[in-house]
């Protein structure tokens, strides 16, 4: 850690290669600077450094972000000017004042469930390593409108079924316990709430979150979640069977695919499905997972670079320490560029294939980012694997993860500050 300088005002943490002993527990500083009841004023300095923060100098933020091992550089009110200044007229660089930590919300069987999912949520492991607070709700209280009672900010799906198929498991799966469970647990859940199927009751949830992020929310989604939502949503909510009867007792609609309706979907368009029970994969939007290899680089994905000054939310969610990021695979692992909107912005392409892996879009008042994979630093996190969570103090300037906590901290730039 840098020592003290005389007169010091601001805390620049740095966020290049070498410069940042924890670049993921940042995030963490300074969405604790941004809390109640310190309130501090913030800034991400874009394109600087890495996508440097700065924060106030106080004992309080020095103390923390020594507990939390990441490190930080005092400057004089002087030398913050000339910095910013040379930031607000470079080519590429802006200054994002961030004004209040948002609401964190994450779709997700609460701690209390009799069942929980046989797999670990990256963003879940990259919001308790950071320290950063959120709610779990589950279709219950997304049904029951939890989303604009509570005005959470920011709500997060993972590795989700939206379509009601029970993660396409069926073939692999369906003598397990685990997966036994699943099933029971969705079918009581759709029956109390006044469905007959479990797709209905999933395709609520899908067109409710849609809805909030229409009303001004922010989503983000990662691995299977992107693809079965749109999916939902293509299928009006679940009331267009596309469901096997094997999983659901009742036929697929034999018109289900040409009666798809692409103009309620967020990102995705004229997809085909693959309804097929025994199929693990949901539709065309994936890019397939032929048997490949960690160290043959052929996920790893390159970062589209973006004009901070005009395009600043795209800046703010592709803000690393490397252009590009290793590869990870998950249920859906990345997106077919043929299926994706044109509206949409793409901010991460597999090199060298027709696959994008992270992708921008807005829908209303609110956006909503897509991420696929499971897990940035589990290249093939299998399930049955284990529920041996990932040790991100082995993987503190993970790449992939500062994706996920750019999305967690974006929300915070409300405003738009004045340029002086």
């Amino acid at each position: 850690m840098t020592v003290n300088v005389a007169g010091a005002e601001w805390l620049l943490i740095p966020m290049e290669i070498g410069a940042q002993t924890n670049h993921l527990k940042a995030y963490g500083l300074t969405y604790w600077a941004l809390e109640v009841p310190r309130e501090y004023r913030c800034y991400w300095w874009l394109n600087y450094r890495g996508g440097a923060f700065v924060l106030p100098d106080s004992q309080d933020v020095r103390i923390r972000a020594a507990l939390m091992g990441v490190r930080f550089e005092p400057i004089n009110h002087a030398d913050y000017l000339s910095i910013k200044e040379s930031v607000l007229e470079g080519s590429n660089m802006d200054e994002i004042l961030l004004e209040k930590a948002p609401k964190i919300a994450v779709y997700a069987p609460s701690e209390a469930s009799p069942y929980r999912d046989p797999w670990d949520d990256a963003v879940k492991i990259a919001l308790d390593y950071a320290q950063i607070p959120y709610d779990e709700i589950w279709d219950k209280e997304v049904q029951s409108g939890v989303l604009e009672i509570e005005n959470y900010d920011w709500l997060h799906l993972h590795h989700e079924d939206f379509t009601g198929q029970h993660g396409k498991f069926h073939a692999a799966f369906s003598t397990q316990v685990w997966y036994q469970q699943r099933m029971l647990m969705f079918e009581k859940a759709a029956t109390e709430a006044g469905f007959r199927r479990v797709a209905r009751h999933k395709g609520q949830t899908a067109q409710m979150i849609a809805d909030y992020i229409v009303n001004g929310g922010f989503i983000f989604a990662m691995c299977s979640a992107p693809e079965t939502l749109d999916i939902a949503l293509a299928a009006r909510g679940g009331a267009l069977d596309i469901v096997a009867p094997e999983l659901d007792g009742t036929p697929i609609e034999s018109d289900a695919q040409t009666r798809l309706d692409f103009q309620r979907t967020l990102a995705f368009e004229n997809f085909s499905l693959y309804t097929n029970p025994f199929r693990y994969e949901f539709s065309d939007i994936d890019n397939p997972n032929p048997d490949r290899d960690a160290q043959s680089g052929v996920e790893d994905f390159k970062l589209f670079e973006f004009a901070a000054k005009h395009d600043p939310i795209p800046t703010m969610l592709t803000q690393n320490h490397v252009s590009v990021v290793p590869g990870y695979l998950g249920q859906t692992t990345s997106f077919n560029m043929d299926k994706i909107r044109g509206s949409v912005t793409i901010l991460g392409q597999v090199e060298g294939s027709n696959y994008a892996k992270y992708i921008h879009g807005k829908l209303g008042k609110g956006t909503f980012t897509f991420l696929g994979g499971h897990d940035p630093e589990d290249y093939r996190h299998l399930v049955g694997e284990g529920k041996i969570p990932t040790n991100l103090d082995l993987h503190k300037h993970s790449p992939g993860y500062r994706l996920i906590l750019n999305n967690i901290l974006f929300p915070a730039a409300r405003k738009k500050p004045q340029k002086t």
